[in-house]
Parts: C-alpha cells; structure tokens; sequence
C-alpha cells in the first residue's frame, strides 16, 4: 500500500521561509512526485512536480524563483523548500505521487495523495 505523509509546515512571518518534507513508502522505481496546494475557497492549484527518472523540475508561474522541489530517491523523501513566502502562499500543502517517469501537472494524474501540511503566511 502507498502511503504518503508530509510535514514541516506552520506560521511564518511574509519573506520567511519553510522546508515541507514528504515521506513515501510503498512505492518503488522512478515515481513521479508533485505539490500541490488548496487555499480556503479556493481550488486545489498545482505548485511544483519532479520527474521520476532524471529529476528534471517543473513549477508554476507563482512559485517559481521562490520554491524548489527536491527529491532523496534513497530515503524516499520529496522536499519543497519554500522561500520568500508571501500571505498569498497560506494553503493546505499536498504531495501526490504517480507511477509515470514524466511530468505530470494535473491532479487527476495523481494516484496517491498525503493527508496535507497548513502553512500560514502572515502579513
């Protein structure tokens, strides 16, 4: 069974930053990784992907220059670090996984999900 949970979230002040980590189990090969992100009353928004075989990023407009997704492909571990964060940033941070080697922004192409991470930006 895979199973997926994050932590590392929390309240930082706007221009702080945090480091949300995913643990995965369960899954084996070169996986496909992702965040994503759902802000109260809003949709659920992609944030940043990592293909499985060459580690090759991708991220969205809003993040980019700002967060960095990781991965430790020997500890099963998936990183977003997450720097100079704004008020705007403040969600509920998922990481979801797929079994493809590709790029992958749609959550629908995400099979397993984690149970979610609050991080709150203050003003």
């Amino acid at each position: 069974q895979v199973q997926l949970v994050e932590s590392g979230g929390g309240l930082v002040q706007a221009g702080g930053s945090l480091r949300l980590s995913c643990i995965v189990s369960g899954r084996y090969g070169r996986y496909g990784m992702g965040w994503f992100r759902q802000a109260p009353g809003k949709e659920r928004e992609f944030v940043a992907t990592i293909r499985g075989n060459d580690g090759f990023t991708y991220y969205a407009d809003s993040v980019k220059g700002r967060f960095t997704i990781s991965r430790d492909n020997a500890k099963n571990v998936v990183y977003l670090q997450m720097n100079s964060l704004k008020p705007e940033d403040t969600a509920i941070y998922y990481c979801a996984t797929h079994p493809r080697s590709d790029l992958r922004v749609r959550d629908s192409d995400y099979d397993y999900w984690g149970q979610g991470t609050q991080v709150t930006v203050s003003s």
